[in-house]
């Protein structure tokens, strides 16, 4: 779904996971505890206002390099690690505990029993892809080719159609049927058509990498790099009919709804009904279709590709999407290529880790369940809710203050910061993964069996109300999101974790800045970024500014697109300033918002110095502590393509040189890097 969420940057390319709930609001009693966590990670050779960011982290950073199992490391890592840890403790418990069949705890123990049997996994080979694989070699027609297509979606392989079951965007009481571009290898299209030396060099690995997983299926290396070439022709014609990710952040121009008969026309030759019915959605009338042109090639190439290509195609999607649950030959393939070619990995993480990266995404509620249990108490969840209660009345006075918003766009922001549901820690009610069958047989069989189900959790939504109590994280998850369909931010408890730093030691400067601002501030501005401002209260997409409202705002939007596009970052890579303007605009939203909430503390109006440190600093320090993260230069070239979020150190630097208060804060002049002048400072919200 095409939320804009808080997606970590450092975390994109594993699972969200979040860990044990150490932060809280305290009188600072605790001073030396907590001038050694902020202290500790200071760089002094570093100005403040040339490079805050590493002033901030600069010795936390040089003290952890980047293991050589991962792309990145930094707090999201420390606060997954510890989570890791506590799951691993669940998990080992219940695979020992003989526990009754169906229940939660016999599917933990069993999914993890099965993924850690890596003997009975590399002696079944690719043997349980071979009913899969049957149905390629069976392809006689374009029928067949759909048919097969059709399977691979409910077991959630990315085959061409990228279908799912979500709100109407014009419409969030209902629920309906989205499609949207897919079935690419590669991270986005730019890959394949970029001309610089790094990303040509990476197609030419993909190519290669392609080859040796056919050759692993059992096909000859003549025949192999053949598939692979055409398995490149026929991607990179996909990709040329995808769009950017820029592109992708309009809400208008990615609403397409049309009848299934609509669908057809598009897709001349092609029918559409019983295709749908074949994914278990012969009842869908309407789809609403992200990408009109992506799926008009689609058609195309589906009665113009020879069936052996497509063969080819659904042949390296399918064992692609299941490398990791094969034998190791396959699984080293492909951590070879996206591991290492793509992310700059050494050597490939713990199997047990990756066992419980596949769990959370299979049933993740039923791991959160057993979390919060042990690690988030009610107590802790309120402690939170207050938190997040101030940060919402400090953005309301922020509206009222507003000199270039009409009283009567004013007035309809207003009502709708009121309608913001937000979620603090974990769900009311819990999924029933009842249906869900795990065993020790097969740990291949247990991904595909939990894909299905989360497959047919989603469409069954169709025709049903809105659930509006549902969670798209779970609460182990370090992370959060805003919802624009539901108008809601969602904090899961993982996100409110600072490594290290225990509730009494936590002082208000901190927690305001590291989970007040690049959290819950964060969140709530996404309710008025770019993209999230095109939704009304009730989460419709529909214009409720007047005209001159929206110009003047996308005029300061325009403002801070112009400030990122001019950051380089590596080589000679830019931030894309457009589509990442959204989470630009939500980090300066949230800064500002809950400096204001801060200043409501009576740590703030005290004013005493902890460590040495106003009360402001260690605001702005506790904020750069939750983009505390270095990552190797291959991801980062991955991410300034493929990511809405700016790299973790502009996502202080380049908000902060936009607060006068930073400035105050640390005598910040003119000649420093990050000194603006005031008439080209941004300020939105």
């Amino acid at each position: 779904m095409h939320f804009p969420f808080t997606l970590r940057p450092w975390l994109l390319a594993a699972p969200m996971l979040g860990l044990v709930f150490t932060a809280c609001q305290s009188g600072g009693k605790s001073g030396a505890a907590q001038t050694d966590l902020l202290q500790a990670n200071l760089d002094t050779t570093v100005r403040p206002g040339d490079d805050f960011f590493t002033y901030a982290n600069g010795a936390w950073l040089k003290a952890h390099p980047i293991p050589a199992s991962e792309s990145s490391w930094g707090i999201g890592k420390e606060v997954q690690n510890e989570v890791y840890a506590r799951l691993r403790a669940l998990n080992e418990e219940a695979a020992k505990a003989n526990a009754k069949a169906g229940s939660s705890q016999q599917k933990i123990g069993d999914f993890w029993a099965s993924g850690l049997d890596s003997v009975t996994i590399d002696k079944q080979g690719i043997a349980p892809l071979k009913p899969e694989l049957d149905r390629i070699a069976a392809i006689k027609s374009v029928a067949d080719v759909q048919a097969v297509i059709a399977r691979h979606k409910v077991l959630g392989v990315n085959s061409l159609i990228g279908g799912y079951v979500g709100q109407d965007a014009k419409n969030s009481d209902k629920m309906a049927m989205h499609l949207y571009q897919a079935g690419l290898g590669l991270p986005n299209r730019d890959y394949y058509f970029n001309k610089d030396t790094r990303t040509s060099n990476i197609r030419k690995e993909y190519v290669r990498h392609v080859a040796r997983m056919l050759q692993l299926l059992g096909q000859d290396s003549v025949t192999a790099q053949r598939h692979s070439a055409q398995i490149m022709q026929l991607e990179t014609a996909l990709a040329g009919s995808s769009r950017k990710l820029e592109a992708l952040r309009d809400p208008y121009a990615n609403y397409n709804k049309m009848p299934v008969a609509g669908l057809s026309k598009l897709t001349p030759g092609l029918d559409w009904k019983p295709w749908l019915a074949q994914m278990e959605l012969g009842k869908v009338d309407t789809v609403i279709v992200g990408q009109p042109e992506f799926y008009q090639k689609a058609g195309q190439l589906l009665k113009s590709t020879p069936l052996e290509q497509w063969q080819a195609y659904l042949q390296w999607h399918l064992v692609h999407s299941f490398a990791g649950q094969l034998s190791h030959p396959v699984d080293n393939e492909n951590f070879r290529f996206y591991g290492t070619i793509l992310q700059g990995q050494k050597e490939q993480r713990p199997r047990w880790k990756r066992v419980l990266d596949e769990e959370e995404g299979g049933m993740g509620e039923i791991l959160g369940q057993l979390f919060v249990k042990e690690y988030f108490t009610p107590e802790t969840k309120e402690r939170y809710a207050k938190l997040t209660q101030n940060v919402v009345a400090a953005f309301r006075e922020h509206i009222q203050a507003l000199d270039w918003m009409s009283d009567s766009t004013k007035q309809k922001a207003l009502v709708k910061l009121t309608k913001i549901a937000p979620k603090v820690g974990y769900p009311d009610k819990w999924r029933d993964y009842s249906s869900l069958n795990i065993t020790r047989d097969s740990y291949l069989g247990n991904v595909m069996r939990a894909n299905e189900w989360q497959y047919r959790y989603n469409i069954n939504k169709l025709g049903k109300p809105v659930d509006r109590t549902e969670w798209e994280m779970t609460p182990q998850t370090y992370n959060a999101y805003y919802n624009p369909s539901n108008n809601e931010i969602v904090l899961p408890a993982a996100i409110f974790s600072v490594p290290g730093l225990a509730d009494k030691d936590a002082d208000d400067a901190i927690i305001y800045g590291y989970a007040g601002a690049s959290t819950i501030g964060h969140e709530l501005t996404h309710g008025f970024d770019d993209e999230g401002s095109q939704f009304d209260e009730k989460g419709n997409l529909r214009n409720w500014w007047s005209k001159k409202d929206r110009a003047a705002f996308q005029q300061r939007v325009n403002s801070i697109v112009r400030q990122f596009n001019g950051y380089t970052v590596l080589d000679s890579l830019h931030i894309n300033g457009k589509a990442t303007a959204g989470e630009n605009i939500a980090d300066l939203g949230g800064i500002v918002i809950a400096f204001d909430a801060f200043k409501k503390t009576d740590q703030y109006k005290k004013g005493e110095k902890i460590g040495g440190l106003t009360p402001t600093q260690r605001y702005f320090l506790g904020y750069a502590l939750g983009w505390q993260n270095h990552q190797r230069d291959e991801v980062l070239a991955q991410r300034i393509l493929t990511d809405v979020h700016s790299p973790a150190q502009y996502r202080v630097n380049g908000p902060f040189a936009d607060v006068p208060a930073f400035y105050e804060a640390f005598n910040v002049k003119p000649g420093q890097k990050l000194y603006l002048a005031d008439s080209a400072r941004v300020k939105i919200w």
